[in-house]
């Protein structure tokens, strides 16, 4: 039994997700508590509660404390079994956060998986549905990954309502190596449901005046939501891929500063100079820890980079460095 602390780094919901997919593809048990002990509302909720039940049902494994407000939960994993799923979470919580706790131990399973997630798509304290389907799975393939992901209706809150289909087949993870930088191309989608345009082209507006972009590389789009909902996406292709910023507009903030914040990521990871970008930094270390190893460079080393690797070392037997490069990038180098 693995005994986790939950507070632990930035005390979030992450050292949970991470602790139960490797807990299914390692097969060894852990008791985690004091859980999400650095955030407002502390213990499980809603979509922490899902993704729970969600390792629990893929891998017909058994759980003490899985409750609403739980602090302190105890999973014993059983093998991740292939097959069609289906998470409706019941609110807007974030689907993609359940999405990444299933996705190893359906990786190591047996068979060809489907996986319908029901809930929210654009969170703003998780990565969008765009981040998955754009940054997130192509960097997975480019580890000898095969999953894909289709958004049918998105969801935002209060209600969500949003649909998350994935397919998952089973692949053997190889070493990869994400240096490049190259040249660069910025542009931006503006998510739009139940809201008039003038809001998009506010937000445009912003844009162009403050990142390198033309009106032709900014696109509206229009989605049927059971709730209102605005998110601002820019898309920066690199070398190897594209990073994607979404930032979600909420009820009583001015579509301007939406854009701003936008803005503001975008400058970041272009002023560093690096391919991986914070969130894809927190989430690319697991894969490369469960295959063949490898590495990538990437900007500052935020606290939920940090409190993954601690958790991924509680189970497995990995060498990860940080390693400190010119000007504010880092180069993250994962070694099974």
């Amino acid at each position: 039994m693995i005994d986790i602390d939950g507070s632990q780094g930035e005390g979030g919901g992450q050292v949970l997700r991470t602790s139960l997919a490797l807990s299914i593809v390692t097969g060894k048990p852990f008791r985690i508590f004091n859980i999400r002990a650095g955030r407002k509302n502390p213990g499980l909720q809603r979509q922490h509660l899902m993704a729970v039940k969600a390792a629990r049902e893929v891998c017909g494994g058994g759980v003490k404390g899985a409750e609403l407000g739980s602090k302190e939960l105890t999973f014993g994993p059983g093998p991740a079994v292939a097959g069609k799923y289906r998470f409706d979470i019941g609110t807007a919580g974030s689907t993609t956060l359940v999405f990444q706790t299933v996705l190893y131990p359906l990786l190591a399973a047996g068979g060809i998986s489907e996986v319908e997630l029901v809930g929210g798509t654009h969170n703003p304290m998780a990565p969008s549905a765009d981040f998955l389907a754009e940054t997130f799975l192509p960097a997975l393939v480019a580890l000898g990954a095969n999953a894909t992901i289709e958004v049918a209706r998105v969801g935002f809150y209060p209600k969500g309502g949003g649909v998350l289909r994935a397919r998952i087949q089973p692949a053997k993870l190889r070493a990869c190596t994400l240096d490049d930088w190259g040249g660069t191309k910025v542009y931006a989608r503006i998510l739009l449901a139940r809201l008039p345009d003038h809001v998009a082209e506010r937000e445009i507006k912003v844009l162009q005046a403050q990142l390198p972009m033309a009106r032709k590389d900014c696109e509206i789009v229009h989605a049927e939501a059971a709730s209102p909902g605005n998110a601002v996406i820019v898309r920066i292709r690199h070398e190897w891929g594209i990073e994607t910023i979404t930032i979600v507009g909420e009820k009583g903030k001015p579509a301007e500063e939406v854009a701003a914040e936008a803005v503001q990521a975008a400058r970041a990871f272009l002023e560093h100079g690096a391919p991986v970008g914070e969130h894809l930094a927190d989430q690319l270390i697991l894969p490369m820890a469960l295959g063949a190893g490898g590495s990538f460079v990437t900007g500052p080393i935020t606290g939920h980079t940090e409190t993954n690797i601690a958790t991924i070392k509680r189970f497995l037997d990995v060498k990860i460095e940080v390693e400190r490069l010119e000007g504010r990038r880092n180069r993250i180098v994962v070694e099974p």
